[in-house]
């Protein structure tokens, strides 16, 4: 599939029918304020660099995203391991959604939604390409009801060419009775 695939809607699992963008004035145009100054502020941290590190981003600053932030370290591929992520850290918006920490677990078995959304698609974009993605998309939870979300995952990199850690900023924005 196409990185910088757009769809109206969607509940993933098809190719080509999964709500992701990397055009960010596509980003811009449907997301929520919150998330598109996320966006700005991770633009500005990154200045002429392609991306910003991990270093560049500062907790104070970041006060009104922190419940939806995760940070999660990209361990590349080695001696026949396929690469792993990591979450390092995991908002307290995303803990109470969840209804557990997922910290220190892989994202192939601890994302939500993974049965409905493409999470490890959406990482991939953004660790192989150096790429922001926004996504847009309804999933299931684990309790048994759909969640409406949005989320954007941008790169970070200590040496400016390796993505070494992704961070995300995700919003739900409506919740659905999976009956319906």
């Amino acid at each position: 599939m196409n990185a910088d695939t757009t769809a109206e809607s969607g509940t993933g699992g098809q190719p080509g029918d999964y709500p992701r963008t990397t055009d960010m004035a596509e980003m811009a145009r449907r997301c929520y304020p919150d998330t598109l100054a996320f966006y700005q502020y991770w633009l500005a941290k990154a200045g002429t660099r392609s991306m910003p590190s991990r270093a560049d981003l500062d907790p104070a600053e970041m006060k009104r995203w922190l419940p939806g932030i995760q940070l999660v370290d990209v361990f590349p591929a080695e001696a026949g391991r396929k690469r792993r992520l990591v979450y390092r850290l995991v908002g307290e918006a995303e803990v109470s959604l969840r209804g557990y920490n997922p910290k220190g677990r892989e994202v192939a078995e601890a994302a939500l939604g993974k049965d409905t959304s493409d999470p490890l698609g959406n990482y991939a974009i953004v660790i192989d390409q150096q790429l922001p993605v926004y996504d847009w998309s309804r999933i299931s939870h684990p309790n048994g009801f759909l969640i409406g979300q949005e989320c954007i995952l941008l790169p970070l990199s200590d040496d400016g060419k390796h993505v070494n850690m992704v961070v995300t900023y995700g919003k739900v924005v409506r919740r659905h009775d999976a009956s319906r």
